[in-house]
């Protein structure tokens, strides 16, 4: 087996200067828990992630709980156990909204939207394909656990889970 990171030797698609602009360009997010909302029968954790110099203001909260609202209307048929995530990030170069939902067998649904800074009213689904960005993943990462610490390994009646994974929530800066 050869080692290809080595000096010289990275594989022609890995671009140094791209890969390090990005890195230097790299910075903590603010992530604020929003309360857990309900949404078309669903359990709704809301969390607020900002980039520097930008807010997630009332207007964009309200905005996105109506679209998760709406997105989950259908969820029954793609298989929701009714918890979901919403993220509605004030990023730098536009506003997300991601709805994440926990469905059948262990998997779960996610949903992007995107528009431009400061207009919930234009957020449309994201391109085929898009993924969430390493702020996003980090709150879906905690969420996860949370999921699978409190819903699915926790102890107790299923009203106490369901009340540990509303409490247990990512707060403060993440890189």
């Amino acid at each position: 087996m050869t080692d290809l990171v080595t000096p010289g030797r990275l594989p022609a698609s890995v671009t140094a200067p791209d890969l390090l602009e990005l890195a230097a360009g790299y910075h903590a997010r603010a992530v604020t828990p929003l309360g857990t909302h309900e949404a078309s029968g669903h359990l709704v954790k809301v969390y607020a992630i900002e980039a520097p110099g930008r807010v997630v203001a009332d207007q964009e909260r309200s905005a996105a709980l109506k679209l998760a609202a709406d997105h989950l209307a259908l969820a029954g048929a793609r298989g929701s156990l009714g918890l979901a995530v919403l993220l509605v990030h004030a990023g730098g170069d536009g506003d997300y909204t991601l709805v994440h939902t926990w469905i059948e067998g262990y998997m779960s649904d996610l949903a992007i939207f995107a528009g431009p800074a400061g207009d919930p009213g234009r957020m449309r689904p994201g391109r085929q394909g898009l993924a969430p960005c390493v702020w996003e993943e980090a709150v879906l990462a905690h969420e996860r656990d949370a999921f699978t610490r409190h819903v699915l390994s926790g102890e107790g009646e299923l009203e106490q889970r369901l009340a540990a994974w509303s409490g247990d929530v990512l707060k403060g800066d993440v890189r």
